[in-house]
């Protein structure tokens, strides 16, 4: 066994995880991949990266776990007016567990993945998730994960851009060093995801575009074809643009305004997760979505969740999306954004 021990990590057959083996045999570890099938093909290509790099390879289904955990959610958030986040539910729920199991199998002491992150161990000793140290940071996607993971879990990547990473590939040689990047949702790789519903025989049907005062503006697709704060794809004519406002699943409509009551000064959210110690009052970096944007924001706890409220106004809060508070760089928590 090596000095640093042996990692489990989550072989893809992409460039990211394939680069990450790479990093973790030159780091001192032993590293055995492991690939996560969801039946949708990328088994040949991880097989291929292990056979390269001398590492031992397994492979394990995670069909079932991922439609019960996520596919199903991700349909049942959809029907009732909310735009899920299926990475954030999969990691958590499905993906990690499925390694720490493979993990467990082969004697492994940690798990690691390609995503851009970092797991930082503080003067303390206390393992804590940090934001990725780029413009592609992904922490984001990883603050559901419980806190008592964070000791046993490698992100190779945190310190590297994209294109450092796809340096690094054609550096050590490594075969998908040209593949190109895979789909944001992975059990959906054409991106079509209304499509996907439909094909599943679980969407509603067409219904109507209002106002707030229920003024009807026309015919929608279905209320699973739009998010809040959409304003592309609408097909209404009007002198304005116009923005989804409010979904109303109920009553199969899809309300359009202006754009000006999108806007919030406070986001709730329930179901908290905590990563470090968050006091009542604390202002902290809130982002309601997985992109660069952040808020200041105060936040204040109640029984079910807590109430952040911002310095400045956010647009389109929205239900099913994760909120999550940063302190500097350090990742403090999350809860999934709700009405109230």
């Amino acid at each position: 066994m090596s000095k640093k021990g042996t990692v489990l990590l989550g072989l893809s057959g992409g460039v990211d995880s394939a680069v990450s083996a790479k990093l973790l045999q030159q780091a001192g570890y032993e590293v055995h991949g492991h690939f996560l099938d969801i039946g949708l093909g990328g088994e040949q290509d991880a097989r291929l990266v292990a056979q390269r790099m001398g590492i031992p390879f397994s492979t394990g289904s995670i069909r079932e776990e991922l439609e019960q955990h996520v596919c199903k959610p991700f349909t049942m958030d959809y029907l009732a007016g909310r735009t899920p986040i299926p990475c954030a539910r999969c990691n958590p729920q499905v993906k990690f567990p499925a390694l720490f199991r493979a993990a467990e199998a082969c004697g492994a002491e940690f798990v690691a993945t390609g995503h851009y992150a970092r797991i930082v161990r503080e003067d303390s000793g206390e393992a804590f998730l940090y934001r990725g140290r780029h413009t592609n940071d992904q922490s984001y996607m990883l603050a559901r994960l419980p806190k008592e993971w964070l000791p046993r879990i490698l992100f190779p990547l945190g310190k590297y851009e994209k294109t450092q990473v796809r340096s690094l590939a054609h550096e050590f040689g490594i075969p998908v060093a040209d593949k190109p990047d895979s789909m944001e949702i992975c059990f959906i790789p054409h991106g079509d995801y209304a499509a996907w519903l439909e094909h599943r025989g679980e969407t509603p049907p067409p219904g109507l575009f209002v106002t707030r005062d229920g003024k009807v503006l026309g015919p929608h697709k279905g209320i699973h074809h739009y998010t809040l704060g959409q304003r592309r794809g609408l097909g209404i004519a009007a002198e304005h643009r116009l923005f989804v406002s409010e979904l109303r699943p109920e009553t199969n409509e899809v309300v359009l305004s202006d754009g000006k009551d999108l806007y919030a000064n406070v986001v709730f959210c329930r179901d908290l997760n905590r990563l470090a110690p968050i006091a009542e009052g604390q202002v902290v970096g809130l982002r309601i979505r997985h992109s660069k944007t952040e808020y200041a924001a105060t936040i204040r706890f109640s029984q079910h969740g807590a109430a952040l409220t911002l310095q400045s106004e956010a647009r389109a809060p929205t239900p099913g999306q994760l909120a999550v508070f940063y302190e500097g760089d350090r990742v403090l928590g999350s809860g999934w954004i709700s009405e109230s």
